[in-house]
């Protein structure tokens, strides 16, 4: 059964559900996750900011010190952020590194260096370029940005643990693929591979997958 049009779901989802389908672990996964939702949260920059703040520690952490920094910068911005000083952002919680990632990615957007008015226009390749020349942002990261801010169709992070046990599970008889081994599987799923990815994911953990 391909999943009814949702609110806010990329236009592209039940396309690309039907050509999935062909696959029949993909057809049975698309089945048992009717209610498939995959909308986009926030701006680009808060989103980022968040995901470096988020930066191995654990999700309760994270979300103290979240809720500090916004006390402090409420109206979270490129601009808003540089003007704070490093020691008033260690302060809410922040490690030094944190926020040298964080005042970087702030200048790379005030500089025009990230420009989300541009990300339309840019493929995957080189929006992930411009978003892992920021420090403390690496192809994981910038993969999950354009998974759930962008939304783009074709993503598929072959260094994501839950997409590798994932695949394992339902295709390897529980062999773990190497991050090549799986780069060459994905293409079967081309080029819906970021809803794959969502429906794998899914089989791991019956809740929504966010970031």
């Amino acid at each position: 059964m391909i999943p009814a049009d949702a609110p806010g779901q990329p236009a592209y989802w039940r396309d690309a559900c039907a050509a999935l389908a062909a696959d029949p672990v993909m057809a049975q996964l698309i089945a048992r996750y009717p209610e498939a939702q995959l909308s986009s949260r926030g701006e680009p920059f808060v989103t980022l900011v968040r995901a470096i703040v988020g930066q191995q520690i654990s999700t309760r952490a994270a979300d103290a010190v979240w809720a500090r920094l916004l006390a402090v910068v409420p109206q979270l911005s490129p601009e808003a952020l540089l003007a704070h000083a490093p020691d008033a952002l260690r302060a809410v919680g922040l490690s030094a590194r944190k926020v040298e990632y964080a005042h970087d990615l702030a200048r790379h957007f005030a500089e025009g260096r990230i420009d989300p008015a541009r990300f339309q226009a840019l493929d995957d390749e080189t929006l992930i370029a411009e978003l892992v020349a920021v420090r403390g942002i690496g192809r994981w990261t910038a993969e999950m940005f354009l998974i759930f801010n962008q939304l783009r169709a074709d993503v598929w992070p072959v260094d994501d643990i839950g997409l590798q046990r994932a695949v394992s599970r339902h295709y390897l008889a529980g062999d773990t693929p190497t991050p090549k081994a799986l780069r060459a599987f994905g293409q079967r799923f081309a080029p819906w591979r970021t809803v794959a990815t969502w429906y794998l994911w899914r089989s791991l953990d019956p809740e929504t997958v966010l970031y």
